[in-house]
């Protein structure tokens, strides 16, 4: 089966909250792209939301760095 296209997503926020997820990509050695997919996987895995769709690779790679879990 085909991989779907990623969808872009556009967000607008304040420049400390910017500054703090670039810090953030940085110390994991990641893009901005793709800290926020981290960061979204991993609040949907904490707060339980379903993941379908998401591939067994994205799981795999969205570990933070740090994280007990």
């Amino acid at each position: 089966m085909p991989v779907a296209k990623s969808q872009v997503v556009s967000v607008r926020v304040e420049p400390h909250l910017k500054a703090a997820l670039q810090l953030a990509a940085d110390r994991e050695m990641r893009s901005l792209a793709n800290m926020v997919e981290v960061m979204v996987v991993a609040y949907c895995r904490a707060q339980g939301y379903p993941l379908e769709g998401v591939s067994e690779e994205t799981l795999a790679n969205t570990k933070l760095q740090g994280s007990v879990t």
